[in-house]
Order: C-alpha cells, then sequence, then structure tokens
C-alpha cells in the first residue's frame, strides 16, 4: 500500500513539475503605436550621449540592429549613409542602436563611413523597454524602426526590416508620415 500511495505522489509531483516546465513565460509588453516612446540617454558614435529629450518637438527614428560588422547590419547601415541626403532633407534626428559598446559601433561608424550616429546601450535597458531584447536581456536586439513624433508618442513600427533599402524605406516612411522638410 505504501509503494502504491508512494507511487501516485510521485506521479502527481513528476506531473506538476510537467505543467510548471511547459508554462509560457509572461510576454514582454511590446510597445505600440500612440505609447510614449521610452525615454533614453544613450552614448552615440559621434561621442556625444544623446537623449531622446533633446529631441523634443522634433521626429526622432531609432532604428534598432542586432550587431555590429555583421552582414544584415553592414547592409543597414551602407544603406543608411547612401541615403543620408535623401534623409536629411526631414527635419528629423535619426541613429540606428545596438546593445554593442560604445568603442566597438564607433569603429563600426568608422569603417563603414556612417553620416549619423550609432547608439550603443551595452547594457539593454533600453532595448528592453523598447522591446527589442527579452526581458531577461539575453541575445542581440531584433532589427525593429521606431519613428517617434514630436510630442514622443511612437507613430510607426517597422519590424519587416530590408537591409538593402533600409535608408530609401526610412525616407518613403518620413514622407508618408508627413514629416516636415527642412
Amino acid at each position: 500500500m505504501k509503494k502504491v500511495m508512494m507511487a501516485a505522489v510521485l506521479g502527481a509531483a513528476l506531473v506538476a513539475v510537467g505543467h510548471a516546465q511547459q508554462a509560457p513565460a509572461p510576454a514582454p509588453m511590446l510597445l505600440k503605436v500612440g505609447d510614449t516612446a521610452p525615454a533614453f540617454s544613450l552614448m552615440g558614435s559621434d561621442g556625444k550621449t544623446h537623449t531622446l529629450a533633446d529631441y523634443k518637438g522634433k521626429y526622432v527614428v531609432v532604428a534598432w540592429y542586432p550587431k555590429a560588422f555583421t552582414g544584415g547590419c553592414t547592409a543597414e547601415c551602407k544603406a543608411f549613409t547612401s541615403s543620408g541626403d535623401t534623409i536629411k532633407k526631414f527635419d528629423v534626428a535619426y541613429f540606428m542602436a545596438s546593445v554593442d559598446d560604445a568603442d566597438t559601433n564607433k569603429k563600426f561608424a568608422e569603417q563603414e563611413q556612417a553620416n549619423f550616429p550609432m547608439l550603443s546601450d551595452p547594457d539593454k535597458k533600453v532595448a528592453m523597454a523598447y522591446g527589442v531584447v527579452p526581458p531577461t536581456g539575453a541575445g542581440f536586439a531584433k532589427r525593429w524602426t521606431f519613428y517617434i513624433g514630436p510630442d514622443s508618442k511612437i507613430v510607426y513600427i517597422d519590424d519587416h526590416i530590408n537591409t538593402a533599402t533600409a535608408g530609401a524605406d526610412l525616407a518613403a516612411r518620413l514622407d508618408a508620415l508627413g514629416v516636415r522638410k527642412k
């Protein structure tokens, strides 16, 4: 009888553990259009600290990318750089951002001759606030671009980035959003 009872208890415990392991972790809160963009204060490849508050009253674009010196990120950086003259016709501050450290992003920006700042978030706090890394902070940032209006509200989120045309796509989106030209 003891063996049967012990087996039943052990079986119930194993079932409970199995269910606990299969329970999905809660999904992170994802930002959506209309939400206030999380504040940031991040070091740029230009040696300056950039904060969202610095650009109040102006459109801001933050294009998160996974990792400096990788194929897709290099293509995206080149696309932004080659479209720089078109993008700079708009009254907008725009950045690429990653969880790489500032020195790595500075070297990456120099190598690719980026004509815009690349922001570094090595502690991943801002990336977590934007939902581009999981709440655990594990891994690299997702390739998502956030368009933030002059009132600090998110006006568009692009999570389907074509790295080869990212710069032209950014300019087209600014135009579609009605961003004022300089």
